[in-house]
């Protein structure tokens, strides 16, 4: 629990505070925008400072947010429209600081409570060192995908957490980027990834891009919410192996994308991956349900012996 902080004039900077709180200054600008608790002070300069009162509500809703409050309930009470309680109600399990996680080894806690923390040392160190250790894949399935998962439970009881998403997205990505590709010169033809068309989860197809260079597999990365148009042409000017596209979102999956990628000689392997494309699919697309199916997908579309 955090003691009250002493603040002197001219009042101090969102992230000053940000520091002295232990969340991110994103953060803080979020309550300010969404709930209206943030500073109350203007310097010369018109930048806007918080004084100790501001900086005390911000350390009641941040108190009552790690005991399980959400944000909205929190600021109220920071903002005196409810009276104080020791302790919040949980919202939905979702558990504050936590996230409702199933039976997970301790790692995988420990990365989800750096994740709540926004502590971006601690998770690119995590992921890291299980890649190191494990690979890709058992890094995936036993650390991250997990506490994804957890994100979205408390993202669909609260309405919460987007930020969390996005903060472990680019920190998980930051060391999964670290996988060395394989050399130039390789024989097979390279790998295509790509998210369909207004698809912003793009992190199951870095992974993916990840894993192929742990196996040897070139791979050319197009990222999110590549356009139909976009698609085709690198399909046209790379020659590639097979494609892999990810669709998470219902609105994203438009199947006719598929339908219209160029075929190449030999014949382009079309995978898919993610909950958000529609049925049924074209014909020789093939759909996979985990990271370590779309990477035996790939490696036996492209002929790559285990």
């Amino acid at each position: 629990m955090l003691g009250v902080i002493s603040v002197e004039a001219p009042g101090l900077s969102v992230g000053a505070v940000a520091r002295r709180l232990g969340v991110s200054a994103s953060t803080l600008r979020t309550w300010d925008r969404r709930y209206g608790i943030g500073p109350s002070r203007r310097s010369e300069g018109s930048h806007r400072r918080y004084d100790p009162s501001d900086v005390q509500r911000l350390e009641v809703m941040n108190r009552l947010i790690m005991q399980g409050a959400p944000p909205g309930e929190a600021a109220r009470v920071a903002l005196g429209e409810e009276g104080v309680r020791e302790r919040a109600p949980r919202a939905h399990g979702a558990g504050g600081n936590r996230l409702a996680l199933s039976t997970v080894p301790d790692r995988t806690r420990g990365l989800a409570r750096a994740v709540m923390a926004l502590n971006g040392p601690v998770v690119t160190e995590t992921v890291r060192e299980a890649v190191a250790r494990d690979g890709v894949i058992p890094a995936w399935e036993e650390l991250i995908a997990p506490v994804l998962r957890g994100i979205g439970e408390r993202y669909a009881a609260t309405g919460e957490a987007v930020e969390i998403e996005h903060f472990l997205s680019g920190t998980a990505l930051a060391a999964l980027a670290e996988v060395r590709p394989p050399s130039p010169g390789a024989e097979t033809r390279p790998v295509l990834l790509a998210c369909a068309p207004e698809e912003q989860h793009s992190l199951p197809a870095y992974a993916l891009g990840a894993a192929l260079a742990e196996r040897g597999i070139a791979s050319r990365m197009l990222g999110a919410r590549v356009p139909e148009r976009a698609l085709r042409d690198a399909v046209e000017k790379i020659g590639p192996g097979a494609v892999f596209l990810w669709s998470q979102m219902a609105h994203t999956g438009d199947v006719g994308v598929l339908e219209r990628i160029p075929g190449g000689r030999p014949a382009l392997r079309v995978i898919i991956g993610g909950p958000g494309w529609e049925r049924p699919l074209p014909e020789g697309v093939r759909f996979v349900e985990s990271l370590r199916e779309a990477l035996e997908a790939v490696a036996e579309a492209l002929g790559v012996p285990d």
